[in-house]
């Protein structure tokens, strides 16, 4: 065999990937001439492609020595010498390869990646656009390309750049990864999901495509799918970390936190400084009530990543709900420092504020919240809900504010919205489904639980659609009088409107209104024929696809109130409202000031509900009842702060700060004993108590409220009419003041109330569950009827 027919061989097996063959036979040409350059060059190159890089340029490098005008050995040094690390070597032989042959393409390629490396990327982008230019057909030039493009931030061009290079080459698995990241970073989830399903197809032991794909997937709430995903990335790769994280974050879509729980610690035990495990893990313990374990991790987070905006929002969201008001607005701002653009935090921001009963500062940042992200339907929702407790609060500027939101979040989803192919049959059967958030131990719950325990399944089949992340006893109740429970944890919007459409829901009953996990963009699409908003919220929700408000005629007065909603009212006979006490509630004790020998009144609501207006009111109250004392009890007052802030302005208003006490966050357990210590309560304005006033009532304590024009200002009215105390309803402040101090001046009328209240309640509409579900089943005839006969 000749010299040439050898090296033809061995070039033979070089290219069918069988190196050792052709590596023996390059050393047994060399052995009989060793300066033979083709063999040194190719000889070279297996070393190359084996990871010898030293070896490789060693043996290119006497190639190029013997032909030194051979730009392929020129450009073959320069990977070598890349291989090794010394890219200002490697850029030279580029530089030379190019100046002997201008249009050899890989070597501009190449010379572009040891650009890219030392940080050159503007040469490095000038070098593969040359090399895309020369040869059209190399997909390396467009892929390199794209990376820089992806580097720097200029997505659009990275995408387009991939989407050239996986034409060129369709089978090439990590393209089509890279523009998955690329499309990812664009928030484009729909493509990049499909990308990264086709370079995992490509490459099935891929684990990291297969991790990319279950983290998108997620984005997309497609959580069983996610998790199948990351599971075969971790099958594959038992020590991916990240793997782990995401399929926590796919299991806590599914609503399976015990297991997301898990896979956050196996995370963590890979990676100890997981900053955004820590977090994960954070949010999985927040959601499931594990607020100090949930605290610690987000600490934990913030202390591997201090810049991780995430962590501070969500130790901002975990310190509210421990009442760690003060503290959880300090975290929230540290989130908007690193990331200014962060809307939640603005709008968890205005939550905290709320709560510590700053309204004002409240709303602007839900403002914020909604300038940063105008589609943000949530903090434009909290706008409202928030106004309703503004000392000047205006229901026709409420009116307006509504219909915007109508405007800017809900008219843009009219395209979904189908004509209903339900049964125009008007005496049939109906299917009546509730749609909430509150479907669990909430005030919302002790509303409907007497209601869905009543109604007649023989007219109506009854259907709940729950946004419940921890399903507690309440939920166990609610749901054993349901017909069928669907939960929508985690579902979107459109797939929960389609779940309805499913169903053939007749009337569609949203309990929520503008109050948080809201799904008034299911309502938007008109799933139902018929949809009435009820219960949660204290107004219009400005909906025009929300077609009634249960109300009642003492709530909300004939000719008045109508002009203040854009739904049209369905007044029930007697009264909107049917509570259910607690199974657990204490008994009804003594008179407190028999026992103290002075009088305490009391306030147990909201804070947000409180304002400055009131607090002087109050103070008047203790003025003109000498020796009284006022208890206030509010999650928020746990803050000094706010005990602070509520002293001064007491105090400004002449009432002495030992006249005061002040108690934070008690288990719900001890909620309703703490009335034990109350003897008359005073009831808020603009936003008056529900829950509240029904509980006080419950434990014997009268209530004091004063009347407004509106809904809201007009719900302690309905109750007490209704329980037949017309006399503790105020029309002005001075009356509201008179009353309560009246009340507090002749102790034989809240000793007699302290002992009939009770039966007197247990005895009224406002606890006769059958016959308010009975009205309340005659609307929903009624509102059928009328669709029927319009169809």
């Amino acid at each position: 065999m000749t010299i040439e027919q050898a090296i033809q061989l061995a070039y033979q097996h070089h290219q069918a990937g069988r190196l050792a063959e052709a590596e023996k036979i390059y050393r047994q040409v060399l052995a009989q001439q060793p300066n033979q350059p083709d063999t040194l060059h190719l000889l070279g190159m297996i070393a190359y492609e084996a990871g010898r890089h030293a070896a490789a340029a060693e043996l290119i490098g006497r190639a190029v020595a013997l032909s030194p005008q051979r730009p392929d050995f020129r450009g073959s040094l320069g990977l070598a010498l890349a291989g090794a690390g010394n890219m200002e070597a490697a850029i030279a032989e580029y530089r030379r390869a190019i100046e002997l042959k201008p249009d050899l393409a890989q070597a501009h390629n190449n010379l572009g990646l040891s650009l890219a490396v030392l940080g050159r990327i503007d040469e490095a982008i000038d070098s593969y656009q040359r090399a895309a230019q020369l040869a059209p057909a190399l997909a390396d030039a467009p892929y390199n390309l794209a990376n820089a493009y992806k580097d720097m931030g200029r997505l659009d061009e990275a995408i387009a750049q991939y989407a050239r290079a996986v034409a060129l080459r369709p089978k090439w698995a990590k393209a089509h990864s890279n523009l998955g990241v690329a499309l990812k970073l664009k928030q484009l989830p729909d493509r990049a999901a499909e990308s990264f399903s086709r370079a995992a197809a490509l490459e099935p032991n891929d684990a990291p495509a297969w991790n990319n794909l279950g983290e998108t997937l997620c984005e997309l709430r497609r959580f069983e799918q996610a998790a199948a995903a990351c599971r075969r990335a971790l099958a594959l790769a038992p020590n991916l970390p990240e793997a782990h994280n995401n399929l926590g974050l796919a299991l806590c879509g599914l609503g399976t936190y015990d297991e997301a729980i898990r896979s956050f610690r196996a995370a963590l035990a890979l990676r100890p400084d997981y900053a955004d495990a820590h977090g994960n893990l954070g949010n999985a313990l927040k959601d499931t009530g594990q607020l100090d374990e949930a605290i610690a991790s987000f600490r934990r987070a913030i202390r591997f990543k201090p810049d991780l905006a995430a962590a501070h929002n969500n130790l901002g969201i975990a310190l509210q709900d421990t009442g760690q008001f003060d503290e959880a607005i300090a975290s929230l701002r540290q989130a908007l420092r690193f990331k200014p653009d962060l809307a939640e935090a603005c709008t968890n921001l205005g939550n905290a504020f709320s709560k510590l009963g700053q309204v004002d500062e409240a709303i602007s940042a839900y403002r914020q919240a909604v300038q940063i992200k105008p589609d943000d339907a949530a903090a434009h929702g909290n706008i409202l809900f928030a106004s309703h407790s503004l000392p000047a609060f205006d229901p026709r500027s409420l009116l307006v504010e509504s219909r915007q939101w109508n405007r800017q979040h809900a008219e843009p989803l009219r395209h979904l919205i189908r004509p209903h192919a339900n049964d125009r049959n008007p005496d049939r059967r109906l299917r009546i489904g509730y749609v909430s958030p509150d479907l669990r131990n909430h005030p919302v719950s002790r509303f409907v639980l007497p209601l869905l325990a009543a109604h007649h399944h023989d007219a109506s089949e009854i259907f709940a659609y729950a946004q419940v992340l921890v399903p507690d006893k309440i939920t166990a109740k609610l749901k054993a009088s349901c017909d069928t429970w669907r939960s929508i944890v985690n579902f979107s919007d459109e797939r929960v409107a389609e779940m309805i459409r499913e169903d053939r829901i007749d009337i569609l009953i949203d309990l929520a209104g503008h109050t948080s996990n809201n799904r008034l963009l299911v309502f938007a699409q008109k799933p139902a024929p018929v949809q009435i908003t009820w219960l949660g919220y204290p107004g219009t929700t400005g909906l025009s696809a929300m077609d009634y408000r249960f109300t009642d005629a003492l709530a909300d007065p004939p000719g008045v109130a109508d002009g203040f909603c854009t739904e049209r009212l369905i007044r029930l006979p007697q009264t909107a409202w049917c509570f259910q006490p607690p199974d657990d509630s204490p008994s009804v004790n003594e008179l407190p000031a028999a026992v103290n020998q002075r009088v305490t009144f009391g306030n147990f609501n909201n804070f947000a509900k409180l304002n400055d207006p009131m607090l002087k009111l109050w103070a008047k109250i203790l003025h003109q009842t000498p020796g009284s004392k006022l208890l206030l009890k509010a999650k928020s007052l746990g803050s000094e702060s706010v005990r602070r802030r509520v002293r001064q302005k007491m105090s400004e208003a002449g009432c002495a700060p030992d006249r005061l006490e002040l108690l934070g966050w008690v288990a719900s357990a001890a909620h309703l004993a703490q009335y034990g210590q109350v003897d008359i309560a005073l009831d808020t304005y603009p936003y008056h108590g529900t829950t509240t006033t029904c509980e006080a009532l419950w434990m014997g304590v009268p209530v004091v409220t004063l009347a407004g024009e509106s809904h809201v200002s007009r719900v302690g009215v309905s109750l007490l009419s209704n329980i037949g105390l017309p006399d503790l309803i105020a029309q002005n402040s001075e009356q509201y003041v008179r009353i309560a101090a009246d009340l507090a001046a002749n102790l034989s009328r809240p000793a007699d109330l302290r002992r009939t209240l009770r039966p007197r309640m247990e005895a009224s509409v406002l606890m006769d569950g059958p016959r308010f579900a009975r009205d309340v089943e005659a609307a929903y005839r009624g509102v059928w009827r009328e669709w029927c006969a319009h169809q």
